[in-house]
């Protein structure tokens, strides 16, 4: 997943917009690296990292503030499979 994203979560009976971000390098070479980092916002509230290992199976959250486990624990999951979809999408040349 390289592009931008929001994903709606609901806490309290509210409806929150959280915008992920993808942390990516692109390369000498024109490739674009993943670096398994995902910022999240919800406008302009900085809400924290979501950082995956290399395979996107474990994370960790750096953030603080309302999101709680669960929440965060959603949002990863969306990511994951985000990615899969993502990559079964690819057509090679």
């Amino acid at each position: 997943m390289i592009e931008q994203i929001n994903y709606t979560i609901y806490k309290d009976g509210e409806e929150h917009s959280i915008t992920i971000t993808p942390h990516y390098e692109t390369q000498p070479n024109g490739d674009i690296y993943l670096t398994g980092v995902f910022k999240l916002t919800e406008g302009n509230v900085g809400l924290g990292d979501i950082v995956f290992d290399n395979h996107l199976k474990q994370w960790e959250y750096t953030g603080m503030g309302y999101l709680n486990h669960n929440d965060v624990a959603e949002i990863a999951s969306f990511i994951q499979v985000k990615d899969a979809d993502d990559a079964n999408n690819i057509s090679e040349v």
